[in-house]
């Protein structure tokens, strides 16, 4: 029977995980480990461009790696690790840093973010706030995906240029030296709708507006009383397209819930008060077991770092046979 391919999701632990980055990034990534072999990573290294206390970083590792177990990530059936333990990833980085172009760092998506940010306010030297682990990133980025010979990176139409920029260093390094090197395929996510934060934008914490499902009920609720509602009024029909609060209920809920609140909203049969409390129980629901799973994680934190050690000396062991033939192809020792 014929191996199968190769799949790498990485996820930056800049925070807790939220309902977003769940259903979003996270849901879609343990799916693929039905059809794919599966190396699933906390690029924590990453997080150094944002993330400068220390016991902070940790924190995220570790809750990053708790939501991932509790939602059925199985260290034994795929590759679990943290990216600072595999030094080679480094090694790597820096022999790609050697041969990409700067100017195909200038065209980065987060770097002309930063840049355009900086002129919009003004700033005299674009630069100036600009680190260089923001700049060249999609170059220690490549060498995350190409140091394990992914075949395909799950990501969304707006992350392809991450997997663009791998592919040309990829593509460059084979050209100067050989075929060695597997040239990663973006893997583009179906077009979901954006999953609606409290303020109705994009769920992000970056604007502040997440719903955290490991927390108790009372936190829970905190957060989902506090979503954003409009001034409709019960009696008025709503197209239940455009309630942002109808668009978390659809995603988590069983076809029969969704039809349901669907139905309400068309009528004018509802009261928002009804549709927060929905959801709140929706996500009890249907996150129950992952809950319960991430508080025995959070008392046996200890269990967690024995997954991520066992996982880093499985990548440790994929990634070392490919520096070895790196080394001798560019004439290190």
């Amino acid at each position: 029977m014929a191996s199968r391919k190769k799949a790498l999701t990485g996820i930056k632990p800049t925070g807790s995980p939220h309902l977003g980055n769940i259903i979003g990034a996270i849901a879609p990534a343990l799916e693929l480990a039905k059809t794919y072999d599966t190396n699933y990573f906390i690029a924590d290294a990453h997080a150094l461009t944002s993330v400068s206390d220390a016991d902070t970083l940790r924190q995220y590792t570790f809750d990053v790696a708790a939501t991932w177990l509790a939602l059925g990530l199985d260290p034994d059936e795929s590759t679990f690790y943290r990216q600072s333990d595999i030094t080679e990833d480094f090694e790597l980085s820096w022999i790609f840093h050697c041969l990409t172009p700067k100017g195909l760092m200038n065209r980065a998506h987060a770097y002309k973010a930063a840049v355009d940010a900086a002129t919009q306010a003004g700033e005299k030297d674009v630069d100036a706030n600009v680190n260089m682990g923001v700049f060249s990133y999609p170059i220690l980025m490549a060498a995350d995906i190409i140091m394990y010979s992914a075949n395909v990176v799950p990501v969304g139409q707006d992350q392809k240029q991450h997997v663009e920029i791998a592919r040309d260093i990829a593509i460059k390094f084979n050209n100067l030296y050989g075929d060695l090197l597997t040239v990663p395929e973006p893997l583009i996510e179906k077009e979901t709708a954006t999953l609606p934060g409290l303020d109705h934008r994009k769920m992000s914490k970056s604007y502040d507006n997440t719903i955290s499902i490991f927390c108790s009920d009372d936190q829970l609720w905190n957060q989902v009383k506090k979503f954003k509602t409009d001034s409709g009024q019960p009696g008025e029909s709503r197209d239940p397209s455009d309630v942002p609060i109808f668009t978390l209920i659809d995603a988590i809920s069983s076809r029969e819930v969704s039809e349901t609140a669907a139905t309400a909203l068309k009528s004018g049969d509802f009261m928002w008060s009804t549709m927060k409390e929905l959801l709140f129980e929706q996500i009890k629901e249907q996150y129950s077991s992952a809950r319960t799973r991430y508080e025995e994680l959070r008392e046996d934190g200890g269990y967690v770092e024995r997954v991520l050690s066992e996982g880093a000396e499985k990548a440790r062991a994929q990634a070392q046979p490919l520096m070895e033939i790196v080394r001798k192809a560019v004439g290190l020792r």
